[in-house]
């Protein structure tokens, strides 16, 4: 028996990434077993510690302070002046990294001030030219991290509020780069991937570039250092990997590879000499979850120290490292190169991580009277033990899965656990989204598929949680032949997916072949008035509130809201150009009744990001990855027989002018495409998935809003 579910992410996470840039696999894999790894924001900013002008600057993160205690860019980098960090010492940072079990350092090379760690030849504004210390920090932690046998990384901010080119300091986390920005930002890159030995990942963040900037300076760092990973933070959807959203742990399944970035308090990631930093107990605990959590969903962990202006570390955050450390030393075999959790269900007692023969069972708190359910788990287990220690757990196993009952006295408040299921000869679990097959024809799209997801995204704010796959797993009911087919519309016409079924992929084109006309009545649906709500909101992704059953005359999202303004001279089939604040959205809502349940297409007309939801549910949604002008959609709504409430979230990011239009008199063609008949027994399990074929990004959203597979 195998675990085919981690297998098969594994070999398809790899496939993506490979097409993408990433030349060897060896690289990637490396990279994505080590897990944990320190992050290190250290500049001038440290020497203030987060006090300006003898007062604490209690707005913001630390590492900005330049601009949320509004200091002139002359006066800021006077600071430089004060940095003389007699305490810092490279070894001493790879040693405690090594002592925490960390297998890697990324290191600020520049942050947004501009300030650079490193011997540059485009400014003087750098460690070695303008300070007292006169050394390249860069270069010392780099050599120290090979002789400690350490990874090494870099962050590298293309925001840069000392470059004369830059956009002024504003409150965006996206301003503007310039070309001459971009220049400037690519020789300081090609200084750094040229000087500093071999670059493990390069950690970018902030600024928003266009797409051809962004795949060249991706194309550049692939050129100097092929084995260098690329943060999604490059903008554009051009990096190797995602990089989640600041301190956060995803509980969905991502699709390719991915990080947490992690920092000891949310109010800073670099030196607050002011911080409450509370129990070095509770921060313990806090940071292993986290690591824990992310591990045995298939992520790496990375996470920040700030050191001090002296260059010395923070006592607490050096002492709940080491004790992460000690913890890793005992249980280093369940983080270190595992697989993700292969069950699809949670846990309360804790988490997972995997390999071929055993399984890790993470207790972060005690498991109800002292049992563990493991529902669905199929395999000839050889033992279950406490790691590092000399317990033994009893376990039972029948069809159903297999049950295990904890050890007495693990004492788990005190000290996470970790019990090892381990295997004869592999394992198996329930797939995820098990769909029974008793008639047909099944019905499989995107409204009931597993999804796995990335983040795509212009910039850092210009973002949304996109799907770059969906799955589906069928038990058929009775064995025979069965005929999938393919139906779509004009949105999907033209892609090509890789198709899975039971393990074989096949490069399906959709080539617009059987094409037919919607069984509707467009004379039994009435389109109701056009109302509009308007809102600021930063960030593409999702909508303000529920979209089920809106009262027009009520305030929406939420009390404090304005009502639903009826808009007269709003019609459909008619594309209106609305001004709009950068982050910001506009919503219209219609109502549409129809005499019977019946689908029909609509087009719909968008700017920056768009979501089409229809009674509640999402039906569609995307961003605007080239900055175009206007995208068309072609949308198929379900509707019922009654009321139904379009309402479409029309979001803006980079423009002064949004685009938008529902348009109700589209040609009402859709296209069959079938598919080679299959063979299936009674009871098995088949999976099935799909995936764009050579996408422009592996974090492209896949974009089959209105497709379905139905099997007869």
């Amino acid at each position: 028996m195998k675990q085919k579910a981690t297998i098969l992410f594994a070999l398809l996470t790899l496939c993506k990434t490979l097409a993408f840039g990433q030349h060897d696999p060896k690289a990637l894999k490396e990279w994505q077993d080590q897990k944990y790894s320190m992050f290190i924001h250290y500049g001038i900013y440290s020497v203030l510690g987060g006090v300006w002008e003898g007062k604490p600057v209690t707005k913001g993160l630390s590492e900005q302070i330049q601009a949320h205690a509004g200091i002139y860019s002359d006066t800021y980098a006077d600071v430089a002046k004060r940095f003389n960090p007699k305490n810092w010492n490279a070894d001493s940072i790879v040693s405690l990294a090594k002592k925490a079990g960390m297998r890697s350092i990324v290191i600020t090379s520049k942050h947004h001030d501009g300030f650079c760690m490193f011997k540059t030849n485009t400014t003087d504004f750098n460690v070695v030219d303008a300070t007292p210390f006169k050394r390249d920090v860069v270069k010392e932690l780099s050599e120290a991290c090979k002789r400690g046998g350490l990874r090494f990384g870099l962050y590298f901010s293309l925001i840069d509020w000392h470059y004369p080119q830059a956009s002024p300091i504003s409150s965006s986390n996206s301003d503007y780069i310039t070309p001459e920005h971009v220049q400037y930002n690519k020789k300081q890159i090609t200084e750094l991937l040229s000087n500093y030995g071999p670059i493990s990942e390069l950690w970018f963040d902030m600024g928003s570039q266009n797409a051809d900037e962004s795949r060249e300076l991706r194309d550049l760092v692939h050129k100097l250092q092929p084995d260098c990973m690329i943060g999604s933070r490059i903008g554009n959807d051009m990096g190797d990997f995602n990089v989640m959203g600041d301190n956060q742990e995803p509980d969905y399944a991502i699709g390719v590879p991915w990080q947490s970035p992690a920092s000891f308090f949310d109010e800073t990631w670099s030196y607050r000499s002011w911080q409450e930093r509370g129990s070095e107990e509770a921060k313990i605990r806090e940071k292993l979850t986290s690591l824990i959590k992310v591990a045995s969903r298939g992520g790496n962990f990375l996470l920040n120290i700030g050191p001090k202006g002296d260059g010395s570390v923070v006592d607490f955050e050096k002492d709940v490292l080491l004790s992460i450390g000690k913890w890793l030393d005992k249980n280093k075999e369940a983080i270190y190169g595992t697989d993700p959790d292969p069950f699809h269900i949670s846990f309360k007692w804790g988490s997972l991580t995997s390999r071929p023969n055993k399984i890790y069972l993470h207790l972060l708190s005690a498991p109800e009277n002292g049992v563990i359910a493991l529902p669905g788990l199929k395999g000839k287990i050889n033992d279950v033990y406490v790691l590092g220690e000399n317990k033994k757990g009893k376990f039972s196993q029948n069809a159903s899965g297999v049950t295990i009952n904890v050890p007495q006295g693990l004492a788990i408040e005190k000290e996470f656990k970790v019990i090892v299921v381990e295997f004869a000869n592999g394992y198996s679990v329930p797939p995820a989204n098990i769909i029974a097959f008793t008639k047909t024809p099944l019905t499989l799209n995107s409204h009931n598929a597993f999804k796995h997801y990335s983040s795509s995204g212009v910039d850092y704010n210009n973002r949304y949680q996109s799907t770059v796959k969906e799955s589906w797993t069928i038990s058929p009911s009775k064995g025979g032949n069965l005929t999938p087919v393919i139906y779509y519309t004009d949105e999907e016409k033209g892609k090509a997916i890789d198709l899975e079924i039971n393990g074989k992929t096949t490069v399906v084109t959709l080539n617009g072949t059987g094409a037919e006309m919607l069984k509707n009545d467009p004379a039994a649906i009435q389109w109701g008035d056009i109302y509009q709500s308007g809102s600021y909101y930063s960030g593409m992704g999702g909508v303000h509130g529920n979209l089920t059953n809106v009262d027009v005359s009520k305030p929406w999202p939420n009390n404090d809201s304005q009502v639903w303004s009826k808009e007269a001279n709003r019609k459909n089939n008619v594309t209106y150009e609305i001004e709009a604040d950068k982050n910001s959205a506009t919503y219209f809502l219609q109502e549409i009744t129809s005499d019977k349940d019946q689908s029909c297409l609509v087009g719909i007309t968008s700017g920056d990001g768009v979501t089409v939801t229809l009674n509640g549910k999402v039906l569609a949604e995307h961003n605007n990855p080239f900055k175009e002008k206007q995208l068309k959609d072609v949308i198929l709504l379900p509707l019922k027989k009654g009321k139904n409430q379009l309402i479409v979230k029309y979001y803006n990011g980079f423009k002064k002018i949004n685009v938008m239009s529902i348009d109700n008199k589209l040609n009402q063609t859709v296209y069959r495409q079938e598919l080679k008949p299959i063979a299936v027994e009674k009871g098995k399990y088949y999976p099935i998935s799909w995936q764009l074929h050579n996408p422009l990004s592996p974090h492209t959203t896949i974009g089959l809003f209105n497709a379905r597979i139905e099997i007869r």
